[in-house]
């Protein structure tokens, strides 16, 4: 079986709730899902949190959420409550989560 890996760039609300419904779709139909957040989107972790989303609860509850740029979230002045989310940061491409570990381990890569 196929899977996939979302790298979520931007970090527009609307944008990143259909990488939710995606993965979310893929996990119940029993297709591996994950999702990295990077570049613009790390600011929304926040607002996600905060605001209680039901879809990102629900993404974070069966571990969709693979990680955050640690690069971009302090480029992006975000990186303590980052640190404090629960989420793994990831830095093992100079600061920013790597596309080639997950092409390696069998994904498919999405960017949106």
């Amino acid at each position: 079986m196929k899977k996939y890996v979302y790298f979520a760039f931007k970090g527009e609300l609307m944008c990143f709730s259909h990488v939710l419904l995606n993965a979310l779709d893929m996990n119940e139909k029993g297709v591996e899902a994950k999702i990295v957040i990077e570049g613009e989107a790390v600011t929304l972790i926040e607002e996600l949190i905060e605001s209680k989303n039901s879809l990102f609860k629900k993404a974070m509850k069966v571990g969709l959420i693979d990680c955050v740029c640690e690069a971009c979230s302090a480029k992006m002045g975000v990186l303590e409550y980052n640190k404090k989310s629960g989420i793994r940061l990831s830095d093992e491409m100079m600061g920013h989560p790597s596309m080639t570990r997950y092409i390696e381990d069998g994904y498919d890569v999405i960017t949106l």
